[in-house]
């Protein structure tokens, strides 16, 4: 399946269980986030972060931006921003390599999780992913991979539908080409 239509069904699958998806440059992914965030924002260490600069970047556009003490600041933070190793369009789902507890709180305690995910790493479906699952397995012994779709969600309390009990109540997905075309990094 074609990059273009990939892409298509992915933003079409994530809007539909709730996640907001933009297109731009990372200089537009800034400015968004500024603009979304609500507050201190939870930015780890991951690869195509460090080498764009995004915490620098956020910073000098104005946002409160952590980036160390993460079990203090976690639970009061408005928002954490990660990358994401791939996407799978058929679910609209991003994968992502969670082994750092940084970026697992960074993903499940503030209100709105941010994912910076490269276009050209949007695959079809689970099955598509497994070639990148066991590449992403074998380069430690013990590792954590996330699967998020959409906010969270559960219908565990008296069947009634209720977001962000277990995690962030808002999943932005910001499509930057040229972010990092590596399925082995964030």
């Amino acid at each position: 399946m074609a990059v273009n239509s990939l892409v298509e069904q992915f933003c079409e699958s994530a809007e539909k269980v709730g996640a907001e998806v933009r297109t731009g440059s990372l200089e537009d992914a800034v400015s968004y986030i500024k603009n979304h965030c609500g507050g201190t924002v939870l930015v780890p260490s991951f690869p195509s972060g460090e080498r764009a600069g995004l915490a620098e970047r956020l910073s000098d556009a104005g946002c409160r931006v952590e980036r160390d003490d993460f079990r203090r600041s976690a639970p009061q933070a408005a928002a954490g921003v990660t990358g994401a190793n791939f996407g799978l369009a058929a679910t609209g789902t991003v994968v992502l390599e969670s082994t750092e507890e940084a970026v697992r709180l960074a993903t499940t305690l503030p209100e709105r999780h941010f994912v910076l995910l490269d276009p050209n790493k949007i695959i079809s479906d689970e099955q598509a992913a497994v070639p990148s699952l066991r590449d992403l397995h074998g380069l430690r012994p013990r590792n954590f991979v996330a699967y998020i779709t959409g906010p969270s969600r559960t219908a565990d309390i008296e069947r009634v539908l209720t977001i962000g009990v277990h995690g962030p109540r808002e999943l932005h997905i910001f499509l930057v080409e040229g972010i990092s075309e590596d399925f082995l990094e964030m």
